[in-house]
């Protein structure tokens, strides 16, 4: 089976075959390592990519799935102007320790960011960063970060 797909605004035309999934394919065969395998039960987020701008969990998509769709991967994702707004919060507020998530945290806020879909506040935080599990800060830091960004 043929993806083509744009990713990181990038035309790539790949074969695939019909199990494959689509965090095997940036891993592997594109040599984007930003997303990250752990659960493979799409709850923690570290695979996160966007699709089409939306958050997914590319562990439990196939590749073929993700045909004609636009991904950004965090190395796509790093070189747009939201990412530094992003990347200065967590770092003013120390929000990544290890950084295994800090990729699929940083795609998700950023895309909920671009849509305005983050509401100032502890709870607008929380809603934001669900779907990401961080097993090193313990998420204050994380939500300090978020709230910043939400309220910016």
């Amino acid at each position: 089976m043929i993806l083509a797909a744009t990713v990181n605004g990038q035309a790539v035309r790949l074969d695939v075959e019909p199990q494959e999934l689509l965090l095997d394919v940036l891993r592997e065969r594109l040599g984007l390592t930003g997303a990250k395998r752990s659960c493979d039960v799409q709850v923690c987020g570290t695979c996160t990519v966007l699709a089409d701008g939306q958050p997914i969990s590319s562990c439990c998509t196939l590749a073929v799935d993700a045909d004609g769709r636009e991904l950004t991967t965090i190395e796509g994702f790093a070189s747009q102007p939201e990412f530094a707004a992003i990347e200065e919060a967590f770092t003013r507020q120390v929000a990544s320790q290890c950084g295994f998530c800090t990729p699929g945290m940083v795609l998700t806020v950023g895309s909920l960011l671009g849509q305005g879909r983050i509401e100032p506040g502890e709870e607008g935080a929380r809603r934001a960063v669900e779907g990401n599990i961080c097993r090193c800060t313990g998420y204050r830091a994380i939500l300090d970060a978020v709230r910043e960004l939400a309220e910016r």
